[in-house]
């Protein structure tokens, strides 16, 4: 048997809903059946988070991973007490809950390093909160790939047994078909292969979405299923890699979900998106690959309107820490 995977929880901005659905997901049995999770925060925030949301939880103060329970009715906790909670309040865009943010993610990325957890579970932090502290990072993706050397981190959502990659993310969608060159196509199927292979997936069928209506329909409806996504493709194969398409957006997902390929790399940022979010909104988990560690995500924000309040739905927390301690083990063994 798989030794549970050890899992450090930033837990996100401050003035979020972080500290709430971090404390909520904790609080489910399931989720220490699962792994093995432990908190980066700050101790009297977690606090209110346990008093607004009701559950019945204790907060154990650790200096390290090594000294956790990991114990059902008990988070522990590494606190970095780096928030004025006099001056802090719910819903507001703060430098100080920027920074703040910044620095869980950082003493998760070292101790990660350290080989002292497996795997990172991330929460929501805010775009204009980092801006606010002058954190020259836009978010997750680009924090992590700065703190790691990482040049392009490869990112797959995971929702029920539907995987989906990203050829392009967070560009205009002219600028993302400049990037679908026949070369990049191949250099991410190799890429999105490998992502499979070290989170053991065993058979690894891949399918690539198609851009224009009915992949184009042999030039009739646009020609870059024919330039340059096709092309690619069949370089892929060549390779060996077990892959088809382009397969018609409107119906590859659809395939996957039902077994037919065990992934599929989606062309720009929304194409996928609205896919994955779809089948399952809340349960929709982003996971972070080409990194020395492996980082799942929930994949919302971080809701200021409704944080403090108690409300806010701990399932995708609970998915992401799940699927956390699922891929781990197979990604990088035990930590020590």
């Amino acid at each position: 048997m798989l030794e549970k995977a050890v899992i450090a929880v930033p837990m996100g901005d401050p003035a979020g809903i972080g500290p709430e659905i971090t404390v909520k997901a904790l609080s489910q049995q399931e989720v220490y059946e699962a792994g093995k999770p432990f908190v980066i925060g700050q101790t009297d925030i977690l606090e209110k988070a346990v008093d607004v949301t009701g559950v019945n939880l204790k907060l154990n103060e650790i200096a390290d991973p090594a000294e956790a329970g990991y114990q059902f009715g008990q988070i522990d906790v590494i606190n970095l007490n780096n928030v004025d909670t006099p001056s802090w309040e719910y819903g507001e865009v703060e430098a100080q809950c920027g920074w703040a943010a910044y620095e869980y993610i950082k003493k998760a990325v070292e101790l990660a390093k350290d080989k002292k957890a497996n795997v990172i579970a991330t929460t929501p932090i805010n775009k204009e909160s980092l801006r606010a502290a002058e954190v020259p990072h836009i978010g997750h993706t680009e924090i992590l790939a700065d703190m790691t050397d990482t040049k392009d981190p490869l990112t797959m959502f995971e929702v029920r047994n539907l995987r989906i990659f990203f050829l392009t993310r967070h560009l205009s969608l002219k600028d993302a078909i400049d990037q679908m060159t026949a070369e990049r196509v191949y250099d991410y199927l190799k890429r999105c292969n490998n992502a499979l292979q070290r989170i053991g997936v065993e058979n690894r069928k891949m399918a690539v979405a198609g851009l224009n209506p009915h992949s184009g329909e042999n030039g009739l409806f646009g020609t870059e299923e024919v330039d340059e996504i096709t092309p690619g493709i069949e370089k892929a194969k060549q390779d060996g890699l077990d892959v088809e398409g382009p397969v018609p957006a409107d119906s590859v997902f659809y395939q996957a979900l039902q077994g037919k390929y065990n992934a599929v790399l989606s062309l720009y940022h929304d194409q996928g998106h609205i896919a994955a979010k779809m089948t399952d909104f809340e349960r929709t988990i982003s996971v972070t690959n080409d990194l020395p560690f492996l980082r799942t995500s929930v994949d919302h924000g971080t809701a200021f309107d409704i944080a403090g309040k108690g409300i806010a739905s701990s399932v995708s927390m609970e998915e992401c820490i799940k699927l956390a301690a699922k891929y781990a083990p197979h990604f990088t063994g035990a930590a020590t």
